[in-house]
């Protein structure tokens, strides 16, 4: 909702957008109404983007790179930045380096990948954490989540493998029909050329080794092949880029690696736990 505490609070990214599309419509000698004809929003809606009383959603930004854009991609780099200013805060350092990222190693021990997550399941799993959200930041955490699956189709592709632990799989979020959608749209993931999925089975310690129990992990393989590991424990952002630790957590992965089903024996697996047979 537009206010004059949001023109206080401002991002430095929704000002340059604001003065951008302002200026832009200017030199084309529109007013805001027809600014708005153009992008398909209200005068009022132009005039809340131009003073920050409601900063410019995603969609806005898109219809303003359509019809201001010139060749340029200033609009949509501006998208991507304000993009990252609406994640939560311990999440931002890392959402860069994912989206630029080589390659990325994912250890999933509590709930589905957020990258590997359906739009329901997201929404159930924001929308019922805590501390409780309001609706409209909901809303807006899910499709932030949503858009992070550029990633899949990037060029150049990333190479992404995820190993899940068996009990994520078991454990329902929101409804029985809503996991179910979850487990065939990780199906379709696994099918990718780009992507590994494994399964940790439940089974995996009964022969005495287990290296899965110290929790999730993201390994990140940067484009000047620098190594990193993402940790988020409790909403806590921990980025490590110290090598011999780097080394320790990659050594650990390729030992839960090690214990894990097959990419054919995962994905028969997830296939059964969602009622599909072949």
């Amino acid at each position: 909702m537009a206010s004059a505490e949001n023109k206080e609070s401002a991002s430095p990214m929704a000002r340059m957008v604001a003065e951008m599309a302002r200026t832009l419509r200017v030199q084309r000698g529109w007013t805001q109404e027809q600014e708005g004809k153009e992008i398909g929003y209200s005068a009022a809606a132009i005039s809340a983007m131009e003073t920050c009383a409601q900063p410019a959603s995603d969609a806005m930004l898109v219809e303003l790179q359509r019809v201001h854009g010139n060749g340029t991609r200033i609009f949509e780099t501006a998208r991507q930045y304000m993009r990252m200013e609406r994640l939560p805060e311990q999440f931002k350092d890392y959402a860069l380096l994912e989206e630029a990222a080589l390659s990325l190693q994912f250890f999933a021990t509590n709930v589905i990948h957020g990258l590997f997550q359906t739009e329901a399941y997201a929404r159930a799993l924001i929308g019922g954490g805590y501390p409780p959200l309001a609706d409209e930041r909901v809303e807006e955490l899910v499709q932030l989540r949503m858009a992070r699956k550029a990633l899949f189709d990037r060029d150049p592709l990333p190479m992404i493998e995820i190993i899940i632990d068996e009990a994520v799989l078991r454990r329902v979020i929101g409804s029985e029909e809503l996991m179910r959608e979850q487990l065939l749209y990780l199906v379709e993931c696994a099918r990718r050329r780009n992507v590994t999925l494994l399964v940790l089975p439940l089974d995996a310690g009964k022969y005495g080794e287990y290296d899965g129990g110290r929790g999730e992990m993201n390994l990140v393989e940067t484009p000047e092949h620098e190594r990193l590991v993402y940790l988020e424990p409790q909403d806590e952002s921990i980025l490590i880029s110290d090598p011999a630790k780097v080394s320790v957590y990659a050594q650990r992965y390729a030992k839960i690696r090690s214990q894990a089903l097959g990419p054919r024996e995962s994905l028969d697996l997830i296939m059964r736990l969602a009622g599909v047979t072949e």
